[in-house]
């Protein structure tokens, strides 16, 4: 039983010294010379695919409909400028289920009939990459649905093959136990039965037994299959809930398998996991995983914008870049601002646009590879339940040719929402500044690849920090607040403005090695 098992310390020292080490023996260099597509560093964007785009006209969003609207993404021509120049894509859960978010899965092979087929998916993936877009799918193997086959059979039959597919209490088993946020997490089959599961999230989603070598390979047969459907990897869903706390040296064993099946597949091969804890907690999966959500930075960057001072993001950053390092020096950071578990930035930030600019242009700038949620490039407002922070994705601020209609709007609606149409062409927009910092993002390796430096400026108003790589220093300078802020800066030759928005910056030399900068109001700043 999952609330029962106990770690062996030999287990943790083979973790430790043995399988932790050699985990990315195998994985490929990144080089910032190579094409952005075979590397796994660029900016990636999240799409819940029901509310992104309707091909059919049944009101639901679908794989079709996003490849339809690629050019908007990327349209593979870095030069017209007409495109946000994202370099991969998050697909939000596709594969079939009865809820409307997708997280409880009844027949891994297959896409959900809602979405499309496998052939649409194929087709996605296939022209998203001629346009140079990697494509990574959420994997959600900690449990599946209860009206899954397997899960059905299973608490029907005691003797089913796949009852030791789930986790079952037995007479020793406290049925009353509570989960990490006060949730029950076992549940009766059915009411009077006395036979009970463990479901860590919810009744709907029982865990699998991790423990049974046939659940392993049952999903590494299923990551390989999406693999050799065009896919260039995972976001593995509550990747750190495999196994309970207590017993966190087995979920690293059993995702160190899964990176060397997948790679038998794709040795490239991206995964992103999500551990929604704190950093310490965090840095441990770098040694299986490419990159992992950094939750505790983006509540920094947040919080900084909320209250107008910096609470230390380039100092986190710069932290969390250390930590990850020492697990795996390849370690890519997965920097983001809102997700589809949480209120959107626009919400967060009380509408104000100009603290949305300003938050995207310091996650464009951090190390990494920064995930965007869709619509947070237009604005898009949205606050739990979750169905409302995973509204219609807004081309029109009414209705028009693509656009979802499965839900009615709380947030984004009427004639003056939010909308791509409304935006497209207005050099003010916040569509607009992310396709700049996207795209200054590609131009200058520094921001990609490079080392990051806090810089102290003596005012709290204004995050700063340096990106080194080879060859190329460039400052980056972002005023929190709502007024005009000057700070001195290390500058040990003169330094130009490469880019600065919404408005100008003056720049003054100040001595051989220090140079006077001066932001206005919601102002960032790269300076070479």
């Amino acid at each position: 039983m999952k609330g029962k098992r106990i770690i062996s310390c030999l287990l943790v020292l083979v973790f430790l010294f043995v399988i932790m080490p050699g985990v990315r023996a195998d994985n490929a260099t990144a080089s910032p010379q190579g094409n952005r597509f075979t590397l796994p560093q660029g900016v990636f964007y999240e799409i819940y695919v029901r509310s992104f785009t309707d091909a059919n006209g049944d009101g639901d969003g679908d794989l079709a409909g996003i490849t339809s609207k690629l050019d908007y993404l990327n349209d593979g021509r870095p030069d017209a400028g007409k495109d946000l120049e994202v370099d991969g894509l998050w697909l939000m859960p596709i594969t079939k289920s009865p809820s409307y978010h997708k997280y409880d899965v009844v027949d891994y092979y297959q896409v959900d009939p809602q979405y499309g087929t496998l052939k649409d998916f194929r087709r996605l993936v296939g022209e998203a990459h001629k346009r140079g877009i990697k494509v990574i799918m959420d994997l959600v193997v900690n449990h599946t649905s209860n009206q899954h086959p397997w899960f059905v059979s299973a608490s029907r039959d005691k003797n089913s093959p796949y009852r030791d597919y789930y986790i079952w209490a037995d007479e020793n088993t406290d049925i009353h136990e509570k989960g990490p946020w006060g949730q029950p997490v076992w549940h009766e089959t059915y009411p009077g039965s006395g036979d009970y599961y463990y479901g860590l999230f919810w009744s709907g989603m029982p865990d699998l037994n991790y423990d049974n070598p046939r659940v392993r390979e049952e999903i590494i047969k299923i990551g390989k299959f999406w693999l050799k459907q065009g896919a260039d990897g995972f976001r593995l869903d509550a990747a750190k809930h495999i196994y309970p706390d207590e017993q966190e040296a087995k979920n690293h064993e059993w995702w160190s398998q899964f990176r060397r099946e997948m790679q038998k597949v794709k040795s490239n091969v991206y995964l992103v996991g999500e551990v929604w804890d704190a950093k310490e907690r965090v840095a441990p999966y770098y040694a299986e995983l490419d990159s992992l959500f950094n939750f505790d930075l983006s509540g920094r960057i947040l919080q900084s914008l909320q209250q107008g001072q910096d609470a230390g993001i380039a100092a986190l950053a710069a932290e969390t870049g250390r930590m990850y390092a020492e697990v795996n020096p390849r370690a890519i950071d997965a920097p983001f601002l809102t997700n589809h578990d949480q209120n959107r930035t626009m919400s967060v930030l009380n509408g104000d646009v100009n603290k949305a600019k300003t938050a995207a242009a310091i996650l464009l700038t951090l190390p990494g590879n920064p995930f965007l949620y869709y619509g947070e490039e237009i604005g898009m407002l949205g606050e739990k339940p979750d169905e409302y922070i995973r509204e219609p994705f807004r081309w029109y601020p009414g209705h028009g040719p693509g656009q979802t209609t499965w839900e009615e709007p709380r947030f984004n609606t009427g004639p003056n929402a939010v909308s791509v149409q409304s935006q497209m062409h207005d050099p003010h927009s916040l569509l607009h500044w992310y396709r700049q910092w996207i795209r200054l993002r590609h131009r200058y390796p520094a921001l990609t690849y490079g080392d990051l430096k806090p810089l102290s400026t003596n005012d709290a108003r204004v995050a700063a920090y340096q990106r080194v790589s080879d060859g190329e220093r460039l400052t980056v300078l972002h005023n929190l607040s709502g007024q005009t802020v000057t700070v001195t800066v290390p500058a040990d030759h003169h330094l130009r403005v490469v880019y600065a928005g919404p408005s100008n910056v003056q720049i003054r030399q100040n001595g051989a090695d220090q140079a006077r900068v001066t932001l206005p109001a919601y102002t960032s700043a790269l300076l070479k």
